[in-house]
């Protein structure tokens, strides 16, 4: 059977040049993207980072992330726009939806990127490189703004190499192009290698990506736990997921909370996570319905996003599974860095109605049954007398408002 071919579609600078665009159309005669600019929030809140750069003002040496007070004092005569978060959604949208027309197998990742199968559509075009120039040359076209594209046979390789020189250009790397084209990049531009794994693995003696793939997986687990693992995988592309397109009539129901401080303990992230199952455990039995996956999304501090799903054996409703599934998913994202915001969603949803086959192998279902009856009692006390009536104990000493 052929590998799959898989292409990353990447918008470049997406903020900042959706706002610059928002600006052109109104009348300005000043193209953000041309100028040293930023897109950041109001400087006496939280929010003041940076949150999209211009390539001027990254000339200045201004990063993603960093407070806009920073980014002033490198460059004085820095313009500062703040976000339209509706705008970028109606932006986000009508990318999609164009390139569901191209190929309907389109995994979305956040709101500037996605992952397409190309696979289904390779006959309609002369080689994958062409179809991607094709989906960049037309998106400039039709939309005004530009996007990378990463062609691969793997996604954790498609999203590298969507990474690669911007903007507006096509890059491919396949499998057995990582030794040239990956390996000799600093550690730090692996996927999913933040800024302290980057740290730990210097004072290994582990510079480069390709350091990291010859290194001993059991002495990065010692020192990065389960996340050194997944980064040597990934320095070795190593990656057999597949390319998880949601159709366009499935429901999920999820939720996610930006927190007033950082989370940086396993143990604080693992509460909020069980508050949130909580949420969505309630809301799914509310509407008499089981979830067959479940979601995790963390949100950086530097406001880079990722997310894990897993596909669940039998459909449920149960909180306690739905966080188990969570927080299991949660180990093998976050990279120890400060998390902003912490989500979880389910889909695949099925009516209680529906049958279920259960795995012969599930030892857990009497527990299911005493665990349904609890949920079903505390959904009661609380519709009866509000949300915050019942608490979990481990929930009672939490810092962390929601």
């Amino acid at each position: 059977m052929n590998a799959p071919v898989i292409f990353h579609i990447d918008v470049n600078s997406a903020f900042l040049s959706w706002s610059a665009l928002a600006r052109l159309e109104a009348g300005s005669d000043t193209d953000l993207r041309l100028i040293p600019s930023i897109v950041g929030g109001d400087i006496s809140k939280r929010k003041g980072v940076v949150l999209a750069k211009s390539i001027p003002a990254k000339a200045y040496g201004i990063v993603t992330g960093e407070p806009v007070v920073n980014a002033l004092r490198k460059c004085p005569n820095l313009v500062l726009v703040p976000p339209d978060h509706a705008l970028y959604h109606q932006k986000s949208s009508l990318l999609m939806e164009y390139l569901a027309g191209i190929c309907p197998d389109i995994e979305q990742v956040s709101i500037d990127e996605c992952y397409m199968n190309y696979s289904p559509v390779s006959s309609k075009y002369t080689s994958p490189k062409a179809a991607a120039a094709l989906i960049r040359d037309t998106v400039c076209q039709k939309f005004g703004f530009t996007v990378n594209v990463g062609i691969s046979d793997r996604k954790i390789l498609a999203k590298m190499a969507s990474d690669f020189k911007k903007p507006n250009l096509v890059h491919t790397l396949y499998s057995w192009e990582i030794q040239d084209k990956m390996w000799p990049l600093p550690v730090s531009s692996l996927f999913m290698c933040g800024k302290s794994s980057a740290d730990t693995l210097r004072k290994l003696g582990i510079l480069t990506i390709g350091d990291l793939a010859a290194a001993d997986p059991a002495i990065l687990e010692s020192h990065l736990k389960s996340h050194g693992t997944t980064l040597w995988r990934y320095a070795n592309g190593l990656d057999d997921s597949a390319v998880f397109p949601e159709p366009a009539k499935m429901k999920g129901i999820g939720n996610s909370t930006t927190l007033e401080s950082d989370v940086v303990t396993r143990q604080d992230a693992a509460r909020i996570l069980l508050t949130l199952a909580e949420s969505v455990g309630r809301r799914l039995r509310a509407a008499e319905s089981r979830a067959g996956l479940v979601c995790t999304e963390i949100k950086y501090s530097t406001f880079r996003s990722v997310s894990h799903q897993a596909v669940l054996e039998t459909p449920t409703a149960s909180t306690d599974i739905i966080y188990r599934q969570s927080l299991a998913l949660f180990d093998e994202l976050w990279d120890h860095s400060p998390i902003r915001l912490l989500g979880l969603r389910t889909g695949k949803l099925i009516p209680d109605s529906e049958p279920v086959q259960l795995s012969l192998f599930d030892y857990a279902a009497p527990v299911s049954e005493k665990q349904q009856k609890l949920d079903a009692a505390l959904d009661s006390i609380r519709q009866k007398f509000g949300k915050d009536a019942v608490k979990r104990g481990s929930l009672l000493d939490s810092p962390h408002r929601l």
